[in-house]
């Protein structure tokens, strides 16, 4: 596996090795070990979970303020833009985004530390997005930020108006969000 830093320290970019030939291809899309080598978290996952999404819809930017989650997302089926916004009040890259492509065919992987709202829209026809999480889901300490805050600025590379949940649709401003000191 092979790690790549993002402009984000911490926000990783993980490449599993593919063998492939005529017949279709293998590789390893979790190994603790070569996480924790790859990037220097020792953690330990305790849910995973799969949603399936059209053309266009955008989830996000979410976090838990209460069991925070770490997460670590693919891609299997489609393309994705995957946005991760630093939220730590105390860091040098607060209220900063990075965004990656994921995709079924560049098999990228994005580790997500706690304290960081998340996102992704939807670029292909549909998409099958992957994630590990580091917690378990808690409805009551989830938090959305609004994904056209200015003051991020995110460019979600999507040509178009997003199709957006309701409770998307009800994002806050980061200047007003519950934030992680």
């Amino acid at each position: 596996m092979k790690a790549e830093p993002t402009s984000i320290a911490d926000v990783v970019i993980l490449q599993p090795k593919v063998f492939g030939d005529s017949r279709g291809f293998f590789f390893e899309s979790f190994n603790q070990q070569a996480f924790e080598q790859a990037t220097g978290v020792k953690t330990q996952f305790v849910q995973d979970n799969h949603s399936r999404s059209a053309q266009g819809v955008l989830r996000g930017l979410h976090y838990q303020v209460q069991q925070a989650q770490g997460k670590l997302v693919r891609v299997t089926q489609g393309a994705v833009f995957d946005v991760v916004v630093d939220i730590r009040q105390s860091s040098a890259t607060f209220g900063q985004w990075v965004g990656v492509e994921l995709s079924a065919e560049n098999n990228q992987q994005l580790w997500i530390p706690a304290g960081f709202a998340h996102g992704f829209v939807v670029l292909s026809e549909s998409a099958d997005f992957l994630y590990k999480t580091t917690d378990y889901y808690a409805p009551e300490f989830e938090r959305c930020i609004a994904w056209d805050d200015p003051a991020i600025g995110v460019d979600w590379k999507y040509q178009g108006e997003p199709q957006l949940s309701e409770k998307d649709q009800l994002g806050v401003l980061l200047k007003d969000a519950e934030l992680f000191s």
